[in-house]
């Protein structure tokens, strides 16, 4: 896919020594820092899903609730995924940001309803200020209607 503008943020940043205007948020939209309250790690909400299947499910669905509603985000223990397998998602992403270009495009779509996409905005058709972020969403559950629409690179995917 030849095209003089760069589609993703991660290959942008090679030709570029400021922030492009189309990233810069006005002043109005921008967090107030004075308003945000300083905190640390230990501050933000850890849920134990240990118990989510069992006696404490309720307990635990209200955890999540309060957190989402309260702090916007959490962290999770026990959460049955194991830790080799975080490492290895985590190497093959990193895998697939840094393969070429051209490889990576195969992938990319400004359609947001798309299951498998890669991106670097949530709409990227109406959206007039873009994320800093480039992404790649991948549906997996339930596996089987989906893993045949993930990247075929790196092979390892």
């Amino acid at each position: 896919m030849a095209t003089a503008t760069k589609l993703l943020l991660t290959d942008l940043m090679s030709g570029v020594n400021h922030v492009p205007s189309n990233y810069v948020r006005p002043i109005s939209d921008r967090p107030n820092l004075r308003d945000v309250q300083i905190s640390d790690a230990s501050s933000i909400p850890l849920i134990d899903l240990k118990d989510l299947h069992g006696h404490n499910h309720s307990n635990i669905i209200k955890q999540i609730g309060l957190a989402c509603q309260t702090d916007g985000f959490f962290q999770v223990k026990n959460h049955g995924v194991p830790e080799e397998m975080i490492k290895d998602m985590s190497s093959i992403a990193r895998k697939f940001f840094k393969l070429p270009e051209s490889e990576r495009l195969k992938m990319y779509s400004d359609d947001p309803s798309k299951t498998t996409r890669l991106s670097t905005s949530f709409n990227v058709r109406t959206e007039k200020l873009s994320n800093w972020r480039d992404f790649l969403r991948l549906h997996c559950y339930p596996l089987e209607d989906y893993v045949q629409e993930w990247p075929n690179n790196p092979p390892s995917f």
